[in-house]
């Protein structure tokens, strides 16, 4: 029994220490002019799924939830929009090429075809961002026909 109080103090002392590292804010004070929404045409009914869905892992501006002000969730939500950023970042649309442009829209496409995107860890916690079939049919048109107009 003595084993685990020392554990469990131990693990209670870690937990307590990593709050004090520091967190990773993915939170711009101003949308660039270079962002999707602010270059292209775009409805409102798609600009709010897009900000719903996939602005918080895909912008240089996330929603953060409550639990991002503990470690070690914060960490984990940092590694998770650095990732989605490096993938796609619709805060610098512009500053691809035409070609980048029309496989990220292809990839955008098929992912929600696939169900793949927005991930089902998210959607666990964010309901909202769950594409209803309206809109998940909605969406993918739009980005098709947005990638053959390019």
């Amino acid at each position: 029994m003595k084993i685990f109080k020392i554990i469990a103090v131990v693990l209670l002392i870690a937990f307590v220490g990593i709050q004090f590292l520091p967190k990773q804010i993915n939170q711009s004070q101003t949308t660039s002019k270079a962002d999707f929404l602010v270059v292209n045409k775009v409805p409102a009914n798609i600009k709010n799924n897009l900000q719903t869905s996939c602005y918080d892992c895909h912008s240089n501006n996330s929603r953060y939830p409550w639990y991002n002000k503990i470690q070690p969730a914060a960490m984990f939500l940092a590694n998770h929009v650095k990732d989605g950023k490096k993938e796609l970042n619709f805060s610098e649309w512009d500053s691809l090429s035409v070609r980048q442009k029309k496989s990220k829209l292809k990839a955008i496409v098929n992912q929600i075809r696939d169900d793949e995107m927005p991930l089902n860890s998210y959607t666990i916690i964010h309901r909202d961002a769950k594409f209803t079939k309206a809109e998940k049919q909605e969406m993918i048109e739009w980005m098709a026909q947005k990638r053959d107009s390019l």
